[in-house]
């Protein structure tokens, strides 16, 4: 018979070591991941090859014998305004970008990683009988939102992310899969956390580029995140205008959502914004950079300053930060984009010095570069001609 202690050890555990949530499911079929066939069978996956996988399915799959599912959830929402408040700047103005909130500060992989580690071996420590566990954030075939509303964390919402009733969506997700039989944190004879999403579709309407097929269905190739972060060549044409100024990720979908408008903010230090120091700046012993100015963080930068960073300095400003996913190549092609997208005009300060990096750009050896710094001098030669 399973024993309810033992699964209030591991979510108290889970909480002393920092997690904000923590619960448990059966290891088994999961009827959400009996769908995605179906969903793989549309292409909503673009280029994410690694989604094709198998063992994605069915958790014992992944590690056989498996019996439990322990899902942990650790909140990254901080004080800084959302998306959705921060105006576009004026066209006199320096042109800024957006950077997704979870991508601000330390890189999540290694913050969960660290924290589910230290949870088994506490739990090693903890159990007299053998098991064994691995752990994952987002680094293998396992879907964390599917584990996480089963274990009792949240709802999955219209926009597909993992809604808690209390902390809203802007959550980082961790699982430990195990062969340890526990006691799950929702009775098996009741449903998981009820869908409290209602009537309510503003993530549906509020997503530039209709990635939402239609409520909780993802089509990813449209995704402003799977746009500028995965996509790895040239962003659709008809969808560049769309994109607005976001240059890595999107938060749109949920800084409309009525549970992120009063969600706890984290204490944690790791991910507040870091600071961006360009080659003249000096850096501390510690390899951080020295802040250049409270306007020089990652929270709504300004596109210049990114699109002059140097390999070496994309390198360094984004050592342990999921920036470093789109590679330099691939935020220098966004914020090319956004610096089309901008409403700059001829009169603005910065008018000459991002027109003279945009024709740099156009030489690039990097052909996706340099067509995208293109369209984005064509789109501000067309605003000049028509005075706007």
């Amino acid at each position: 018979m399973q024993d309810a202690s033992e699964t209030g050890w591991i979510t108290e555990r889970a909480r002393a070591i920092g997690f904000d949530l923590c619960g448990v499911a059966a290891a088994g079929r999961f009827p959400e991941l009996e769908r995605l066939p179906e969903w793989l069978g549309r292409g909503y996956e673009g280029e994410m090859a690694y989604l094709k996988d198998p063992r994605r399915e069915d958790p014992t799959r992944v590690l056989p014998g498996a019996k439990s599912v322990i899902a942990c959830a650790l909140n990254f929402n901080t004080q800084q305004p959302a998306s959705t408040h921060v105006p576009t700047e004026a066209p006199t103005e320096e042109p800024r970008g957006w950077i997704s909130r979870y991508a601000w500060g330390e890189d999540y992989h290694h913050v969960l990683g660290g924290k589910l580690a230290e949870l088994v071996a506490a739990m090693q420590e903890h159990f007299a009988r053998p098991f064994e566990a691995r752990w994952y954030v987002d680094t293998g075939p396992v879907h964390e939102r599917v584990f996480a509303r089963h274990a009792g964390l949240g709802w999955l919402g219209k926009n597909t992310l993992l809604i808690n009733e209390q902390l809203g969506s802007f959550l980082f997700l961790g699982v430990i899969l195990t062969t340890l039989e526990l006691a799950p944190s929702v009775d098996q004879a009741e449903a998981p956390p009820p869908d409290l999403c209602g009537s309510c579709r503003l993530c549906l309407d509020a997503c530039p580029t209709n990635a939402l097929a239609e409520p909780y269905v993802l089509d990813a190739r449209r995704c402003i995140s799977y746009l500028t972060i995965e996509l790895r060549g040239t962003v659709p044409d008809g969808l560049r205008e769309a994109m607005g100024r976001h240059v890595f990720g999107c938060d749109i979908c949920q800084d409309v959502c009525p549970w992120n408008r009063s969600g706890a903010v984290t204490q944690a230090s790791e991910f507040r914004p870091r600071h961006v120091s360009t080659e003249e700046e000096k850096e501390e012993e510690t390899g951080m950079s020295v802040p250049a100015g409270d306007d020089e963080t990652l929270f709504h930068p300004r596109l210049e300053r990114l699109a002059l960073l140097s390999e070496e300095e994309f390198r360094r400003n984004f050592r342990r930060s999921p920036l470093k996913r789109a590679k330099r190549q691939g935020l220098v092609r966004n914020v090319c984009i956004a610096l089309g997208n901008s409403r700059m005009r001829a009169g603005a300060a910065a008018y000459g010095r991002v027109c003279e990096i945009l024709e740099g750009l156009c030489g690039s050896p990097d052909s996706v570069v340099a067509e995208s710094a293109r369209w984005a001098l064509a789109r501000i030669e067309e605003r000049k001609k028509i005075g706007g």
